[in-house]
């Protein structure tokens, strides 16, 4: 119980860091290879800054490639780059 316990329930493994697969000889390779906390698309600013700060202004698109976030395009406003995030993720659990 010391002060740099993990907050939480002590029956509950950590969320942070997803499991990796202890048979599967390439695991720590995969798990190198995911992006970080599994997002797969996020959206920057173009100009930097706090990304929820000034809505109308363009943001840049990146899409992880399995090495790093590459730019893909640019949406016009925090909306659109909202939107564009989201479609993924919804167009994959449709598909499931």
């Amino acid at each position: 119980m010391g002060k740099h316990r993990r907050p939480g329930p002590p029956n509950q493994p950590s969320r942070a860091v997803p499991r990796v697969d202890a048979d599967d000889p390439l695991a720590a390779y995969d798990k190198r290879r995911r992006p970080p906390m599994d997002q797969y698309r996020r959206h920057r600013p173009v100009h930097g800054g706090a990304g929820h700060l000034r809505p109308d202004e363009p943001r840049v698109l990146e899409e992880w490639d399995d090495f790093a976030y590459a730019v893909v395009g640019t949406a016009p406003t925090l909306t659109a780059a909202q939107e564009w995030v989201n479609e993924l993720q919804i167009g994959d659990d449709s598909a499931a």
